[in-house]
């Protein structure tokens, strides 16, 4: 078992998690109740990494944020780091690919909301923050606790992405499914079965535990309007 590996994974999923969820958040909210042109335009190029093969992903990311391009130069005459063949390249090839997983969810959950709560919170005196926090938020909340899910499950298991990006340094990039990978590769089965078998377990603890969650929120919700 490699352990390194499993705690660089849960690093990068946590990490992965506290930055794209409150900006999925906002996005969410904005596709849903936003009325503008190009709206489809916007929610097509936000799933394009569920449709692109994981090594195109990567290879654009490569190419866009390596030492020959102007971002990546930027950035390493900024930090002294690349982003590439880092962890912080991770990050950022984490948070691209994850983010149908984490919008999406709770775009759909910020949809279900009548038109009509909101106009009485309106009606109410609450205002912008006010209304988020008090009303939207816990009625949402299914969907938000869904996108959280679903962006650290995802992040557990990228392995396309992470091999372009950051390829397999110990330590530094080289997560659970790069080392399963890398332990096939050398024959070492019994190795790769045993990270294999804790990362399908972990896996399944944290979407029933997600999902027991939220099917109890939402009984709560709705016996108290019944």
């Amino acid at each position: 078992m490699d352990w390194q590996a499993l705690r660089l994974t849960l690093q990068l999923g946590a990490v992965t998690v506290l930055l794209l969820l409150p900006a999925a958040l906002f996005a969410g909210r904005g596709l849903a109740y936003g009325r503008f042109r190009g709206r489809a335009v916007v929610e097509a190029l936000l799933a394009v990494p569920l449709v692109l093969p994981p090594t195109v992903v990567g290879y654009y990311l490569l190419v866009g944020l390596g030492g020959r391009s102007p971002i990546g130069q930027w950035i390493e005459g900024l930090t002294g780091a690349p982003l590439v063949f880092h962890f912080s390249g991770l990050v950022v090839a984490s948070l691209i690919v994850n983010i149908p997983f984490a919008v999406q969810p709770i775009q759909r959950a910020f949809e279900t909301i009548p038109d009509e709560v909101r106009d009485a919170a309106a009606c109410c005196g609450m205002g912008f923050w006010r209304t988020l926090l008090r009303v939207e938020l816990p009625l949402a909340w299914p969907g938000v606790l869904t996108g959280l899910v679903l962006t650290f499950a995802h992040t557990l298991g990228e392995f396309g992405v992470v091999l372009m990006v950051g390829g397999s340094i110990p330590g530094e990039t080289k997560t659970v499914a790069i080392a399963i990978y890398d332990r096939v590769q050398a024959f070492d089965f019994r190795s790769a079965g045993q990270m294999s078998l804790l990362l399908l377990l972990f896996s399944v603890t944290v979407l029933a535990t997600a999902t027991a969650l939220g099917q109890r929120y939402g009984r709560r919700r709705v016996l108290p309007q019944l």
